[in-house]
């Protein structure tokens, strides 16, 4: 029988190392007073729907400014995501 041949195996090399680059978005100070702007006006604006009973901030809108007051709010936690 014959013996099979003996194939020499290559030594590991690691593959090279890769550099870390550093990713940069921008300056992002605008975000925490937008949040801040964004929560403050959506909180004054449901209070002082129910302050006035209604008649103000939009007296046509009705109870759907409370829907904006609280979109205010919602764009202050979309705003919230871009934090760093």
């Amino acid at each position: 029988m014959p013996k099979s041949r003996i194939r020499k195996k290559a030594d590991f090399t690691p593959p090279p190392a890769k550099t870390a680059t550093a990713i940069k978005f921008g300056n992002r100070s605008w975000v925490a007073p937008l949040m801040l702007a964004f929560f403050i006006v959506g909180l004054a604006w449901i209070v002082l729907f129910y302050v006035t009973q209604g008649s103000l901030p939009v007296d046509a809108l009705g109870n759907w400014n409370i829907v904006i007051g609280f979109g205010f709010i919602a764009g202050g936690f979309v705003v919230s995501t871009q934090w760093k």
